[in-house]
C-alpha cells in the first residue's frame, strides 16, 4: 500500500473516531443534562461507639419516582463509619423524584463483623437546591432497614400522597407490635409490656454511658456513704449524736441545714410548702369532723386571736394522710412497722411563717382514739408526732405523688405517643423529647424499687398489698385539674400563700411550656376543625383517657379534643408533667430524706396513745433500725442523683423540626427558660434555704431518673 493510500486510510480513521467520540460525548452531555442530582450527606452520632464497620446504602423515594440504592462507602478509600463523622456522596437519578416521601437507610454487616451504628441525621440536597432534613437518632444493626421521613411537620391529612400514607400507617403498624399494653395491677395505669429493660427496643434504652453511671452508681451507694457493713445491722441507733457521726463525711450544704433544723416546727412547715410533697397542703375553711381541735388546745399558739377568727381570715392550713388510713405496716427485717394516716393543723403567721399547732395521729376521733398532740405538749410527744407525720409524708410522696402522678402518667403519654403518632406528626416531635429513658427507668423501678424483693418493699412501712392498695387509691383520686398547676394551686386555696416557691417557679414554668406548646400547635392547628379531624391525634387521647384515666370520665380527663386550646392545655400539662412536676418530687429525695430522722422510710413502734410516756429512748426505738436507714438512704440518693447523660428541659440535641417557625419557637423557649434560671438564683441569693428544684438548669425533659 503506497504512503499515500495509507495516510488517507488513517485520515479517515481519524475523523470517524472524532466524530464517534464527539457524538458520543454531546451524548453523555444531554444525558448529564437530563439527570437529576441527590447531594446526601450522612453523619454518625457522637456518643461512645457509635461508628460502625458495616456498609451503608441508602435510596430516596420521591412522589414520582425512587432513585437506585447506593452504597455509601463506594467512593471512599476506607471502610466503616467513625464517630461523629459525616460522609457525602451524589445520587443520580434520570429525572427529578418529586418531592422526597422518605428515605431508605439499610446496613450491612462487613465480612461478618456485628456491630452497630448510630446514625444522627442525613441531610439531601435536592437539584431545586433545597436542604432535605432526615431525623434519624437511633442505633441501626448490622443488617437492618429503617425508613425515614422529613424532618417537615404533616398531620395526617396534610400528608396526601399515597406513598406518604402508606408509609405513616407501616410506621404505626410496626411499633404497636413492639409496644403494648399490659396490666401491672387492676385500678392501675396500664404499662409497657415488658418486664426487662434490656428487651426494650434498643431506641428506648438507656444509652452505653447512662446504663454504665446507673449501673455502678446503684453499687456503689453504701460505699460512698462510707456506710459499708451496717447495711445488715438491725440495732437501733444509741443516739442521734450517733447517727450524725456516720454521716459526718456527707458535705451536702442541704442535709446539713435538714440535720440542724429537722426538729423545728418551722421547717416542718415549710416542708409542705417547699419540700418533696408540696401538693398535700390546703387551705382550711372549716374544720373535719374528725379532728376536733378547739379554741383551747390552741390557746396563746395564734397570738391574741381566736382559731375561728384565723380560719374565717385564711390564714389557718390543712394537711390530711387519708389516704393512709386503714393500710398495715409492712414487715422489714422480720419486724412489723406501723403506718399512720394523720391530720395535720397549721397557721400561717403575720411573719409569713407556716406553723403546726395540732397533730393526729389517725383519722379516728375520741378519747379511746390517738390524742391530740399539741406544741404545748411536752418536747418528746410533740417531736414523735411530727416524726410519725414525716414517715406518712414518705409513703404519700414516693408512691402518690412521684410514682403514681409522674412516672406511671408519663409512661402512658410515651406510649400513647409512640404508637399512636407518626415521626412526621407535629405533635410527636413536640413530645418525643419528653418521653427519653422514661420507659426504661419506670421497667427499673417495677423491679428493683417496689417488686416483693425491691428496695422500697424490704426497707419502707409501706409495702406489699398496702402499697398496692395505695396506687389503687391514688389512681382512683386522681383528676385532670390536679395535674394542671394553676388549677390545682387554685383548687387548694393557696394563690397567696407566702414563701410558696414551689407554686411561684412552677407557675412561671407552666407558662413557659405554655407559651411554647401554643406556639407550636397553634402553627399546624390553624383551626378547631384541624383538631378534630386529626384521626391519629383522636387516637392519642383516646389511648391516654382509656390506658391512664381508665375510661373516668369523672376525673374530668378528655375523651377527645374538640379545641385547639384543649389541645394546648393537656399538652402542655403533659410536658409539666414529666418534667418540671416530677423535678419537684424527685429531686430532693437525698437532699430531705439523707438526714433520716427528718423522712423515716418506716416506724417500728405504734403510735402513742396517750401523752406524757414519750422519751428520746422511744424515739430511737421507733425510728428505722440502722440497716434501714442506710439502705433508704443508698436508694435515695441513687434515684435523686444527677447523671451526665442527661437533657435539661428545652436543650433538644436531636433535630426534629427544620422549619423556621418552630425553630424561632425553640429558641424563644430556651430563653424564656435561661430567664427565669436568672431570676430564681438571684432570688435563692436572699434565702437562708434556697428552693433550687424548679429552677430550668436542674429540670430534665423527661423522667428519666
Amino acid at each position: 500500500m503506497s504512503r499515500a493510500l495509507l495516510r488517507g486510510h488513517l485520515f479517515l480513521l481519524v475523523c470517524v473516531y472524532s466524530t464517534t467520540a464527539h457524538i458520543l460525548f454531546e451524548r453523555e452531555k444531554d444525558i448529564s443534562k437530563a439527570m437529576a442530582s441527590y447531594t446526601v450527606t450522612v453523619r454518625t452520632g457522637t456518643r461512645p461507639f457509635s461508628g460502625t464497620t458495616s456498609y451503608v446504602y441508602v435510596q430516596l423515594r420521591g412522589a414520582d419516582a425512587e432513585s437506585q440504592e447506593e452504597n455509601l462507602h463506594k467512593r471512599f478509600l476506607s471502610f466503616g463509619f467513625t464517630k461523629g463523622s459525616e460522609r457525602t456522596i451524589t445520587l443520580e437519578s434520570e429525572a427529578s423524584l418529586g418531592e422526597l416521601i422518605y428515605l431508605k437507610l439499610r446496613t450491612q454487616a462487613f465480612l461478618g463483623l456485628d456491630n452497630q451504628w448510630f446514625c444522627d441525621k442525613i441531610t439531601v440536597k435536592t437539584p431545586k437546591g433545597d436542604a432535605i432534613l432526615f431525623p434519624c437518632y437511633r442505633w441501626l444493626g448490622s443488617d437492618e432497614t429503617v425508613v425515614l421521613r422529613p424532618a417537615k411537620a404533616l398531620l395526617v391529612f396534610q400528608d396526601i400522597n399515597p406513598v406518604a400514607q402508606k408509609t405513616r400507617t407501616s410506621q404505626l403498624e410496626g411499633r404497636q407490635k413492639l409496644i403494648m399494653w399490659s396490666v401491672y395491677a387492676e385500678n392501675l395505669p396500664r404499662i409497657i409490656n415488658y418486664e426487662s429493660a434490656m428487651l426494650l427496643p434498643e431506641k428506648l434504652q438507656f444509652s452505653f454511658s447512662k446504663e454504665t453511671e446507673f449501673s455502678y452508681t446503684a453499687r456503689t451507694q453504701l460505699i460512698y456513704l462510707k456506710l459499708n457493713g451496717l447495711a445488715d445491722n438491725r440495732e437501733s441507733w444509741e443516739s442521734i449524736d450517733q447517727l450524725r457521726m456516720n454521716l459526718c463525711d456527707i458535705t451536702n450544704k442541704t442535709i446539713e441545714y435538714v440535720e440542724d433544723h429537722w426538729d423545728e416546727d418551722e421547717f416542718f412547715g415549710y416542708q409542705f410548702l417547699n419540700g418533696l410533697n408540696p401538693m398535700l397542703i390546703q387551705r382550711c375553711s372549716k374544720l373535719p369532723e374528725n379532728f376536733l381541735v378547739t379554741e383551747e388546745m390552741v390557746k396563746g399558739l395564734l397570738g391574741e386571736t381566736t382559731l375561728k377568727a384565723e380560719i374565717a381570715k385564711g390564714n389557718i392550713f390543712l394537711c390530711d394522710y387519708k389516704m393512709l388510713d386503714g393500710l398495715v405496716g409492712n414487715v422489714v427485717a422480720g419486724r412489723q412497722q406501723y403506718l399512720t394516716a394523720p391530720l395535720v393543723l397549721l397557721y400561717c403567721n403575720p411573719q409569713g411563717l407556716m406553723l403546726p399547732i395540732a397533730i393526729q395521729l389517725g383519722q379516728m376521733a375520741g378519747p379511746h382514739q390517738t390524742p391530740i398532740f399539741l406544741p404545748t405538749d411536752p418536747k418528746h410527744d410533740w417531736l414523735l408526732a411530727k416524726i410519725f407525720v414525716r414517715a406518712a409524708e414518705f409513703s404519700m410522696q414516693e408512691l402518690d405523688s412521684h410514682l403514681l402522678r409522674t412516672h406511671f402518667l408519663s409512661e402512658v403519654f410515651a406510649m400513647a405517643t409512640l404508637r399512636n403518632l407518626p415521626s412526621p406528626h407535629p405533635l410527636f416531635k413536640l413530645l418525643i423529647p419528653h418521653t427519653r429513658y422514661t420507659l426504661h427507668i419506670n421497667i427499673l423501678a417495677r423491679s428493683r424499687l417496689i417488686s416483693d424483693d425491691g428496695s422500697i418493699t424490704l426497707n419502707a412501712g409501706i409495702g406489699g398489698k398496702s402499697l398496692s392498695e395505695l396506687l389503687k387509691r391514688g389512681t382512683s383520686s386522681l383528676t385532670y385539674s390536679s395535674l394542671c398547676l394553676p388549677e390545682n394551686i387554685s383548687e387548694r386555696g393557696l394563690e397567696d400563700v407566702p414563701n410558696y416557691y414551689y407554686r411561684d417557679d412552677g407557675i412561671q414554668l407552666w407558662n413557659i411550656i405554655n407559651k411554647y406548646v401554643t406556639g407550636v400547635l397553634q402553627h399546624y392547628y390553624t383551626s378547631d376543625e384541624h383538631v378534630q379531624k386529626d384521626t391519629e391525634l383522636q387516637s392519642w387521647i383516646r389511648e391516654i383517657f382509656t390506658n391512664g384515666f381508665l375510661e373516668r370520665s369523672n376525673t374530668g380527663a378528655p375523651e377527645s379534643f374538640q379545641t385547639v386550646g384543649d389541645l394546648i392545655k393537656f399538652v402542655t400539662m403533659v410536658i409539666f408533667t414529666a418534667s418540671a412536676q416530677h423535678a419537684a418530687v424527685n429531686n430532693g429525695q437525698f437532699d430531705f430524706g439523707g438526714w433520716m430522722p427528718n423522712y423515716p422510710t418506716a416506724l417500728r413502734k405504734p403510735p402513742p396513745k396517750e401523752k406524757g410516756q414519750t422519751t428520746m429512748d422511744t424515739i430511737l426505738e421507733t425510728l428505722p433500725d440502722i440497716g434501714t436507714t442506710v439502705n433508704a438512704m443508698a436508694v435515695l440518693r441513687l434515684l435523686s442523683k444527677a447523671f451526665s447523660d442527661q437533657y435539661l428541659l428545652g436543650s433538644f440535641p436531636e433535630e426534629l423540626f427544620d422549619e423556621e417557625v418552630p425553630c424561632k419557637l425553640i429558641e424563644d423557649f430556651q430563653k424564656d427558660l435561661r430567664e427565669l434560671s436568672d431570676l430564681i438564683e438571684e432570688r435563692n441569693k436572699k434565702l437562708e434555704f434556697p428552693y433550687i428544684y424548679l429552677s430550668p438548669q436542674n429540670v430534665e425533659n423527661s423522667v428519666a431518673i
